[in-house]
């Protein structure tokens, strides 16, 4: 009930109007039955400007850290990302992992939309990164197909970072549905996961022209932070002049 009234009346109607998003391939997008919609992740406003244009519910996984939050904000966030059909999921790994997957399965298996970023976390500077083998999964064992999904122009509206979105529009831009039928059985398969997390890597490259790095994004996120940890340590032991 929240979720519609969100979409419909509240929150979708603003987005619409704000940023005014243009749409490409919406024939691509099936009318119903499960699906998944393989997404670039390049700002925290995606999560939100594709339900908006979206006739069908859209649920996506998105980290447990927007949940477990304390006090009055942390009630707000967990609030609004229940409301916008965000499913927590625990990115720890192992049984955490499997966890999630089953999360995911389970909103196909009511025949829904379920919303997916390969990448496992936004861009940090706007190029598409290596997929999480996760995705590849969940289209094997959910038996569904995959629809790729650009966003375009997101990033310039709100970085990491930015507190305040700008009022810019965007794009989104739909490719056309995979099946990968071809390879039911072989869910447990490492090189059969990564040959289907590659193709839709490859389809999403295409759509966003996005330049692609083949290393994962977290990877770069942590060298980054080691980087920026170890000039901090460099001044704090530097004798004042």
């Amino acid at each position: 009930m929240t979720y519609w009234l969100l979409k419909n009346f509240l929150l979708g109607p603003l987005i619409l109007t704000l940023f005014r998003p243009w749409v490409v391939g919406r024939e691509h997008v099936p009318a119903k039955g499960p699906v998944i919609f393989a997404s670039n992740h390049i700002s925290f406003i995606d999560s939100v400007i594709l339900p908006a244009v979206l006739d069908r519910r859209l649920s996506f996984l998105a980290k447990s850290d927007y949940f477990t939050g304390r006090g009055l904000k942390g009630w707000a966030t967990k609030t609004f990302f229940n409301a916008i059909g965000q499913l927590p999921i625990d990115r720890s790994g192992g049984k955490a992992s499997e966890a999630s997957l089953r999360t995911g399965l389970q909103v196909l298996a009511r025949g829904e939309q379920l919303g997916i970023y390969p990448e496992g976390t936004r861009s940090p500077d706007g190029k598409l990164y290596r997929g999480r083998t996760g995705i590849a999964r969940m289209i094997l064992e959910g038996r569904v197909l995959v629809v790729p999904v650009a966003m375009v122009g997101t990033r310039e509206v709100q970085q990491i970072g930015q507190r305040f979105p700008k009022i810019k529009r965007v794009g989104v831009v739909f490719g056309k549905p995979l099946d990968f039928s071809r390879f039911q059985g072989f869910e447990t398969d490492r090189f059969i996961l990564r040959s289907v997390t590659d193709e839709v890597m490859h389809e999403l490259a295409g759509l966003s022209r996005q330049e692609y790095v083949d290393v994962y994004a977290t990877s770069v996120k942590e060298r980054a932070s080691s980087a920026r940890e170890a000039v901090m340590r460099e001044r704090k032991s530097s004798p004042a002049r």
